[in-house]
């Protein structure tokens, strides 16, 4: 929901003679596919100087930023060449690969939706790359393919990014991108035939959707085409449109959003009755707006709030709208306001705010589904309209409920949940008598039984109080040099809840531990949770992850000798921060899709969109917060690091992989094991991927060999 188109970056004209030259010296320094490479490339080094609010910044590796760049280019194929020779020869990779097979050949599955009589969700299974979109005619009927992506390309890389069904099923919208670039476009398809309607949009990233009733369009969201909006804008200005179904979608009408600041993201929902359209306009992370629209009278879209720094998301029945906010309540709470009178003075109050965060609502059958978290896991409420409490389903552990499925008049509820070791389960809430059944369950030849989670808590550096979840097989002692894996996120108001994780077994039953550790910038203990964690608050991240390890080694599980460390996206750049602030805690990170360089961030991709939470170098202050964590700018010359895998892909449309390769080269050059064979910096660049979504399995496997079998190597597991 939170995302914006990618587009790419022109690529830089070169004079042909001075570039040729330059590429010729950099093929010479880095080029190692005629022989056995032993240590990494050396980079070519053309330093830009910046002076950015009275520092100056030097940046040797700015050409870089310009994949296409010859010098770029020769860099990126020596350092594939010179990973391999480094991850290929490494005991154990054979098992290791037959393993993370076997364990990848566990499905996966995720909420339903209902429309009608038909019950629609996306499973994978087996050796399939990408999930299925199956539906279900009646709530015990026969599974059948509607969408089945591994058709659609012979490399398994093109994926469903996201579907909505109509109300009564009829008809089913979707988006397809390719090579994990998120870049959907939308097709619509008739449920009961497969037929697919000739209705086909580009620019659907994470589309939102809502269906008329009576199945003759929708309204929905997308980016502006290219010469819409200037050049490199096509990733931001999302606005709300209609499409009737059989018509050019070149002549949509716009429904709103005109007005929006280019990085604001609408989200609608439609009321039951089609008269009544809430929009959400996300500004960041910790700031929302809330509009309402008169589909009927056909009149502007009215702000019910705007301007206030609190969060707002709002569902529609009946006439009222159910709004969902943290104004005065930084776990949340729900008011109900008459749609036709929306204005923030006739707000009633009608579920106060708890211990536990209320994430998301759904009305379904007449009733609000509120998912919650409490102490990082996941609890499900079931109230009335007037806001009591009916029921609160039990769950089968500590674990978390990813999605609640169902509609304002259904008689049931469909829920998905998981644990560490609980693997994904699909129940049926019966709304008349309150009970709870398995609908669907994925089958796992594992024994979690064997396996045990517990809960830490410890002081951060500032004496907060941070939880943690441990996992591990029964019966492990502390011996103080146990293999762990830490890893966390902290960010983006992003609850970092119990997962299933079918990969991480490789590790566990090797006797490994793996750390999950609940950290500031989450919103898993609300909205002070989150905000304690971004902007100027944003050490506080990486002071609880220290923290983290630090405690796992005073209690000891481990030592920094067999301490790793994993994070992809804003947890690369926890990764980062990690290894430059405390080299001497960890021996390995897996460091992925990261973002590195916190002073120039902003200027690539979709990365505008992240201001709100970061800060922007282009502001003084902001800088100052900036420059006093950004790993790109606090490597030091001389010291020992971990050993690093830097992990990013080719397609990626979120952060641009300028970040791994510019960090790769300068920590190759500047740490006191830069050009070590036994404690390396790697840099592995996938091609044909994105920043993780719609990436196949024979890929996940392919990537998991070598990062497990980088760190049995590196803390000394025996395959």
């Amino acid at each position: 929901m939170r995302g914006a188109t990618c587009f790419m970056f022109g690529l830089m004209i070169f004079v042909a003679a001075a570039v040729a030259q330059n590429h010729t010296n950099a093929v010479n320094s880095a080029d190692t596919s005629s022989g056995s490479t032993t240590k990494p490339p050396v980079a070519k080094i053309e330093t830009v100087e910046d002076t950015l609010h009275g520092h100056k910044i030097a940046d040797p590796y700015r050409y870089m930023e310009n994949a296409a760049s010859p010098d770029t280019q020769a860099y990126v194929r020596a350092e594939a060449a010179y990973t391999r020779s480094i991850l290929d020869p490494l005991p154990g990779r054979e098992k290791i690969n037959h393993r993370l097979a076997e364990l990848l050949a566990i499905g996966t599955l995720e909420t339903p939706q209902m429309g009608g009589n038909y019950y629609l969700y996306r499973r994978r299974e087996g050796s399939q790359n990408q999930p299925v979109l199956y539906v279900r005619e009646g709530l015990h009927g026969a599974d059948r393919s509607l969408i089945d992506p591994n058709q659609l390309s012979s490399d398994g890389t093109t994926a469903i990014d996201w579907y909505f069904t109509s109300h009564d099923g009829k008809y089913v919208a979707y988006g397809l991108s390719t090579s994990g670039s998120e870049e959907s476009t939308l097709h619509v398809i008739e449920t009961a035939t497969g037929r697919i309607l000739p209705d086909a949009i580009p620019g659907t990233r994470f589309s939102s959707m809502g269906w008329k009733s009576d199945d003759s369009g929708f309204y929905y969201t997308r980016h502006p085409q290219k010469g819409e909006v200037p050049a490199g804008e096509e990733v931001y200005h999302v606005k709300v449109f209609y499409h009737a179904l059989g018509t050019d979608a070149a002549k949509d009408p716009l429904v709103f959003g005109e007005k929006l600041n280019p990085q604001d993201i609408p989200q609608i929902v439609l009321s039951e009755d089609d008269r009544w359209l809430v929009i959400t306009v996300f500004q960041g992370w910790a700031k929302s707006e809330l509009w309402i629209k008169d589909l009927k009278a056909n009149t502007p879209a009215v702000p019910v709030v705007t301007g206030k720094d609190s969060l707002y998301t709002g569902d529609v029945f009946s006439g009222k709208v159910y709004i969902l906010t943290n104004e005065g309540a930084p776990r949340f709470h729900i008011f109900t306001v008459d749609a036709a009178n929306p204005a923030r003075e006739n707000w009633k109050e009608l579920v106060p705010e708890s211990d536990a965060v209320i994430e998301e609502t759904h009305i379904i059958g007449g009733r609000i589904f509120a998912r919650c978290t409490r102490n990082a896991s996941s609890l499900l409420r079931v109230l009335g309209l007037d806001g009591k409490l009916i029921a609160e389903p039990q769950l089968p552990t500590i674990g978390s409920v990813v999605g609640v499925g169902g509609n304002y008049d259904s008689k049931e509820a469909l829920y998905d949940f998981y644990s560490y070791t609980v693997p994904p389960t699909i129940y049926h809430y019966d709304l008349a008598s309150n009970k709870t059944s398995e609908w669907v369950k994925i089958k796992a030849p594992i024994d979690t039984s064997s396996y045990r989670v517990e809960q830490v808590w410890f002081n951060s550096k500032d004496g907060t109080r941070v939880p943690m979840f441990l996992v591990s097989k029964k019966g492990l002692k502390r011996e103080g040099k146990n293999p762990t894996l830490l890893s966390g996120y902290g960010g983006f108001n992003v609850g970092r809840t119990p997962v299933f994780r079918r990969e991480l077994y490789v590790w566990l039953e090797h006797g490994g531990i793996y750390a999950d550790v609940t950290l500031r910038g989450g919103n898993e203990f609300g909205e002070d949770w989150h905000r304690a964690g971004m902007l100027d608050k944003k050490q506080n991240v990486f002071d609880d992850f220290a923290a983290a390890a630090e405690y796992l080694i005073a209690q000891k599980y481990t030592d920094a000798n067999h301490l790793a460390i994993q994070g992809g996206s804003n947890g690369g750049l926890l990764m980062g921060a990690a290894f430059t602030q405390h080299p001497e805690l960890y021996r390995a990170v897996i460091c992925q899709v990261p973002l590195l360089d916190m002073l120039r961030y902003q200027n690539f991709l979709i990365a505008k969109l992240w201001i709100p939470e970061y800060g922007t170098a282009d502001d003084a202050t902001q800088f100052n917060w900036l420059y006093a964590y950004s790993p790109y700018n606090h490597v030091k010359e001389g010291q020992l690091y971990p050993a690093i895998m830097f992990m990013t892909a080719d397609t990626d449309t979120r952060v641009d992989p300028m970040h791994a390769k510019k960090m790769a080269a300068l920590m190759q050059a500047k740490a006191a094991n830069g050009q070590s064979h036994e404690r390396p910096i790697l840099l592995r660049i996938e091609p044909k991927a994105g920043h993780g979504a719609g990436k196949p399995v024979a890929k996940l496997i392919e990537e998991g060999t070598d990062v497990w079998s980088f760190l049995f190597w590196q803390l000394g597991v025996t395959p």
